[in-house]
């Protein structure tokens, strides 16, 4: 006899995966996505004789993830090998400066102090403070929430913490009152971008994310993916049904409620729920079906986020002392973000990301590395052009900005993938290539974002177009929201 209700889930990436395990303890399940493999945004490519993770790279908020796992009747740590890492970041600028953070926050004042002076040695450890408070006024009325509500903070919250959080500075202004030495500026502003946005627009609440990474940030054993796999493995063996390359092409509903949906070759599977991990703009737009054409509010005049292009690629090591996780500042950063965001175009001096997985274990290293780049970029829906000429042009200017930074690379041979907004728009449908959903700009966007209930009865959200927004971890808890939701309606 099946379970009821009998719940179809659409995608596998972080948000629909955690649903799936949470719910198939319970309930009959089954996942469609269209991808050959679990993960959604998480993705890995090869590079020679090996992969390399192509999507988030960062893993942090840990506890999430120990929770989900709990809930669902497995151990974290069981599963998932993960490593802290002592240093967060290193970060380099086109004058050859160079500072690196630590989990530490004494030790990461230290580096400030050498590298900015007192005064921002000493402001450092005091912005510290204000993001955790930040964090902790937020977190439960807001994050872990299953919709975000300006009402639900007012009530949980008294007004003098509100007005600590900071919703109507931007971050770049806040930032610019905090640190003297703009290099600063620039290094704790680039958090804007972990959610689509320009750090010139987006509020100065998005300081809380300094804090998250201080808290923890962890190497994953098999990248990124063993993540996804590991959910996927849990939600298996409690019961979920996953099925891969199949595409959902419309969702169907019946008397005013989700009923099922209908797979591209016109099979249709019933169903009581329906929980869809996708871009919400795919539903505005029509691509699954006018059933669910209104079932999410539409967000007017919202900007989508920005995009990124990366490679990937094996590389002669470099003799630059790279870390796990860098970053190479543009000395524009201004006109980087006025580029993607007003003028459409990919920036000339590109910032540049760069995860380099085998500074790891340096000792007894080969003599060539996996390097995954990003830089940032308009989305394919801003006309921005991404042909193999506009591609080789970008990539010219990354290599240029990495070189003035005291960074050659010398890719191998039939190494070198590229990926740019169109390539992500195609994989991804419904988000036009903007990575983030709709940038967090204005102190209004985060409370613009829609929850895990849709207007239509039996039909769910979750991934990180939806509250609390994008990241891994927010995805996690997006999904994990929504399967609470999901009990509390069906049984």
């Amino acid at each position: 006899m099946r379970r009821n209700p009998r719940i179809v889930i659409i995608g596998a990436g972080i948000g629909g995966l955690s649903a799936a395990a949470l719910l198939s303890r319970a309930f009959d399940v089954t996942v469609f996505e269209r991808a050959p493999a679990p993960g959604g945004k998480i993705r890995q490519i090869d590079v020679g004789d090996g992969k390399i993770d192509a999507g988030p790279t960062v893993f942090t908020m840990r506890w999430v993830f120990e929770e989900i796992f709990a809930e669902a009747g497995h151990a974290f740590d069981a599963v998932v090998r993960a490593r802290k890492l002592d240093m967060i970041a290193r970060h380099f600028w086109r004058d050859g400066a160079r500072l690196d953070l630590y989990a530490d926050t004494t030790r990461s004042a230290d580096a400030i102090r050498a590298f900015a002076g007192a005064d921002d040695a000493q402001n450092y450890l005091s912005f510290c403070d204000r993001t955790r408070k930040i964090y902790e006024t937020l977190l439960d009325p807001f994050m872990l929430a299953d919709k975000p509500s300006l009402l639900r903070l007012m009530f949980r919250r008294n007004p003098l913490a509100l007005a600590g959080i900071s919703p109507f500075a931007t971050l770049w202004g806040a930032l610019s009152k905090r640190f003297r030495d703009p290099r600063l500026r620039q290094l704790f502003a680039r958090y804007a971008t972990y959610c689509g946005s320009s750090p010139f627009h987006a509020p100065a609440t998005l300081m809380l994310i300094a804090h998250v990474e201080q808290a923890g940030v962890w190497m994953v054993e098999g990248g990124m993916q063993a993540i996804a796999d590991a959910l996927t493995d849990i939600a298996s063996r409690n019961g979920a049904t996953f099925v891969y390359g199949a595409h959902v092409e419309k969702i169907l509903a019946s008397a005013g409620r989700a009923s099922g949906v209908e797979l591209a070759d016109k099979e249709r599977i019933d169903a009581d729920v329906v929980l869809f991990n996708g871009d919400p703009g795919a539903l505005a737009a029509g691509d699954l079906g006018p059933a669910v054409r209104g079932a999410v509010k539409a967000r007017l005049n919202a900007v989508p986020s920005q995009s990124a292009i990366t490679w990937t690629m094996r590389v002669r090591r470099p003799a630059l002392d790279l870390s796990v996780h860098n970053v190479f500042f543009s000395d524009r950063y201004k006109d980087e973000f006025d580029a993607v965001f007003e003028g459409r175009r990919a920036p000339n001096v590109p910032t540049t990301y760069i995860f380099a997985p085998d500074r790891l274990d340096p000792v007894g290293a080969r003599d060539d590395e996996r390097l995954f780049c990003l830089t940032n970029a308009p989305p394919a829906s801003a006309g921005a052009v991404y042909s193999e000429k506009e591609m080789d042009s970008c990539r010219k200017a990354m290599i240029d900005h990495l070189k003035a930074c005291g960074l050659a690379l010398e890719p191998l041979a039939g190494t070198v993938t590229a990926t740019s907004p169109a390539d992500f728009a195609a994989m991804f449908p419904g988000s036009k290539g903007a990575l983030y959903g709709m940038a967090s700009h204005g102190w209004r966007a985060s409370f613009q974002r829609g929850g895990v209930r849709s207007r239509m009865p039996g039909f769910y959200l979750a991934g990180g177009g939806v509250h609390p927004g994008p990241g891994v971890p927010m995805a996690a808890l997006s999904g994990r929201a929504a399967a609470a939701a999901i009990r509390a309606d069906h049984v």
